[in-house]
């Protein structure tokens, strides 16, 4: 009985955009507030107040989306203060970024903890990214705001 729960799980799709959920995506916006509730009469929880910042899209509603953030903190955002351009936040700190998918490559940059980069490609432990004009791969592990099974092109 478990089995079906699960493939239901991993197919879930947005009521309002038939988009997969959870998904991820980015503030557009450099402030956006997050509320209680879908409308503008919920009270503001808090602010978000970091453009690029990666959140995980969990409900839709209407012209709303229920967020959470890397600390598993959330609530619900308006669809225009979110992009999907997808960023990803460093876990580690003064993470190395190689030239190559491959530890053994050449190290192009170090990212600090907490660094906003942009998402590229991904393999199956690796993802390709970009901050402060410096690319290079890194091992998705050490990326919050990319789902571990994900493969991008």
């Amino acid at each position: 009985m478990l089995a079906p729960v699960a493939a239901v799980a991993q197919d879930a799709r947005g009521s309002v955009t038939n988009l997969p959920l959870p998904r991820f995506v980015s503030m557009k916006a450099s402030e956006g507030n997050v509320r209680r509730g879908p409308s503008l009469s919920h009270r503001i929880d808090w602010v978000y107040v970091r453009r690029d910042m990666p959140l995980e899209i969990t409900a839709e509603f209407g012209h709303w989306r229920r967020v959470r953030d890397r600390d598993g903190a959330g609530g619900w955002v308006h669809y225009s203060l979110l992009s999907g351009v997808r960023t990803v936040i460093v876990e580690r700190d003064m993470l190395d970024l190689y030239a190559k998918p491959d530890e053994r490559s050449q190290v192009t940059a170090r990212l600090a903890l907490g660094v906003i980069a942009k998402l590229d490609e991904c393999t199956a432990t690796w993802c390709r990214v970009e901050a402060g004009g410096y690319d290079g791969w890194a091992p998705k592990n050490a990326l919050w705001g990319v789902k571990p099974d994900e493969i991008r092109e």
